[in-house]
């Protein structure tokens, strides 16, 4: 076993030339279906199209949707010419995408017409007026002066934009050498994905990937679960996580197997997908598995083509990994790791036993050192004593994008990433993740940083403090509260601090549990206990009769 130097491009015109016929990706709902030689072409395509807007190696192209059927044409497209795809969160709001935009020095933002209650398309016009008066190609932002191309994927028509057919339509006059040039230039090192989270704290940091961070990753998440070209893979996690851009698309990527897609999650459009496809494999967190086998259609679809998957993005509850091996027929790994080692870190492995697989997050991936290191002394911790756990090896990204500062905090001289998180070693070299040493709140997969939830809320008149912390969740794992010390004469409501957040924050960042206080518990040197802060949340709500969900 050795780790691979193809690029992500090399890959896919690897199966375009080993298997060209066979089926890649698949959205069975609409009945779309691309064979490798017909998504390495649209790939090809597509790379020209960038090109002709001036798009090349080292350009930072942001991408903003759900998971649509040229998402990863976009990605590929990219990673051929040297370019950085961005992949920007469905859930963000009009602040956070500018913050974004801004942070990542992006050249062109890819979009569609928004999820749930944000329309992409206003908010960008919002963050970009020049789009209405401008001619497409000449955009001259003076907010964002690096910004130059706003690419609509779909074929409607909007000022300022290009759209997808048009876009192709320009790919037509760049020349093949061109194309090829930039190809040429293309390393396995090169940085290829960024992904933007707080880290421990702060505003969020772009985390530079390459190729060989995300590919190799891919891989071996891949051979954990015994993975080959005969397998098919229903994603229904979202791609601009790791989860869905890493351990699902670079598995299905590096072992030439098929990609049956989910545009967004739907517990009923997941289940008829396994049905009429035979999928092998499934991904989810925990809600979305929730979600399936509670389903009143559940019993209608034969899951037996199921064998293997991953839960993974928050606590995995032992009765629920029962319940999904024996009425989905399915063996259930579980991934840990941060987008910072790209991601997985460590793995159970399908061949391990199911107590392995229910109370560990299996043992380090192969090529990479896993320590349990003692915050106080920066030594190893013995085997069975709580530690942070640490890594080091090919998954440690490149580092913060502009930021070495948060990269040295996280990477220390020996070149071990420190998590934050807390966890044990096991006799039989397992690990057991058991709190966190950071704040972080991580709510049915999505990571939720206080600090910065904390900073919006300073915002709203009447608020004097405020402290964020995660209330445990039988539902997500943990919910948002928020504890408040109000001004003097100040009159604030539950539903004011809500009616504050809505449509300026995503809403799974919104507080689900509200707390006025006069007092934070605070250590002797007058820090304050955000564990404490947990603590209290479960006892208000328990004396106020709010039931925890």
């Amino acid at each position: 076993m050795q780790l691979s130097e193809r690029t992500l491009g090399e890959w896919v015109e690897y199966w375009a030339e080993q298997t060209p016929d066979k089926e890649y990706i698949v959205y069975s709902d609409r009945n779309l279906r691309f064979t490798w030689k017909q998504f390495n072409h649209r790939v090809d395509d597509m790379a020209k199209g960038l090109i002709s807007i001036g798009v090349e190696r080292g350009t930072h192209v942001g991408l903003w949707a759900a998971n649509v059927p040229d998402w990863l044409t976009i990605l590929y497209a990219c990673a051929k010419i040297g370019a950085v795809c961005i992949t920007v969160n469905t859930n963000y709001k009009q602040s956070e995408l500018e913050y974004l935009c801004d942070n990542s020095d992006m050249h062109t933002l890819c979009i569609v017409n928004g999820e749930k209650d944000s329309d992409f398309v206003q908010m960008t016009n919002t963050m970009l007026p020049e789009l209405k008066s401008c001619q497409r190609g000449h955009l001259k932002s003076e907010r964002f002066p690096k910004m130059k191309n706003v690419v609509y994927v779909g074929q409607e028509k909007h000022r300022g934009m290009y759209n997808t057919a048009e876009l192709l339509l320009l790919g037509e006059n760049v020349d093949e050498d061109r194309l090829n040039s930039l190809k040429a230039q293309v390393n396995c090192y090169d940085v290829v994905n960024m992904q933007y989270t707080s880290g421990t704290t702060g505003f969020p940091k772009g985390v530079m990937l390459t190729h060989h961070n995300i590919a190799n990753n891919g891989w071996l998440t891949g051979e954990h679960m015994r993975f080959t070209a005969a397998d098919k893979l229903c994603i229904c996690v979202p791609l601009f996580h790791c989860f869905g851009v890493v351990l699902a698309t670079m598995n299905c990527l590096t072992h030439g197997c098929t990609q049956v897609m989910v545009e967004r999650f739907n517990p009923l459009l997941v289940l008829a997908s396994i049905h009429k496809e035979r999928c092998t494999a499934l991904y989810g967190v925990p809600t979305m598995f929730i979600a399936e086998l509670n389903h009143p259609m559940f019993d209608m679809f034969d899951m037996s083509s199921l064998r293997t998957g991953i839960m993974a993005g928050s606590l995995c509850p032992v009765e629920l990994m029962k319940q999904v091996e024996e009425k989905m027929f399915m063996k259930v790994t579980s991934v840990y790791g941060l987008t910072e080692t790209s991601p997985g870190m460590t793995q159970t492995r399908i061949d391990d036993s199911f107590e392995a697989r229910c109370a560990t997050v299996g043992h380090e991936y192969e090529f990479t050192e896993v320590h349990v290191i003692d915050p106080e002394t920066g030594k190893e911790c013995p085997v069975g004593v709580q530690g942070e756990m640490c890594s080091r090896g090919y998954n440690t990204m490149k580092g913060y994008y502009k930021n070495p500062t948060a990269t040295a905090e996280v990477i220390d001289a020996d070149g071990f990433l420190h998590s934050g998180d807390l966890g044990i070693k096991d006799e039989a070299g397992n690990y057991r993740i058991t709190g966190r040493i950071k704040d972080m709140i991580i709510r049915g997969g999505e990571n939720i940083y206080p600090r910065e939830i904390e900073e919006f809320l300073y915002k709203l008149d009447g608020v004097q403090d405020v402290q964020v912390a995660g209330i445990p969740s039988p539902k997500y794992g943990e919910a948002v509260g928020a504890f408040i010390i109000l001004k003097e004469g100040a009159d604030l409501q539950e539903s004011d601090v809500r009616d504050f957040c809505t449509g300026k924050i995503s809403r799974y960042k919104i507080p689900k549990y509200i707390f006025f206080v006069h007092e934070f518990p605070m250590t002797g040197s007058g820090k304050i206990q955000k564990y404490k802060l947990k603590e209290l949340g479960v006892q208000l709500c328990a004396e106020q009769g709010i039931e925890i969900v």
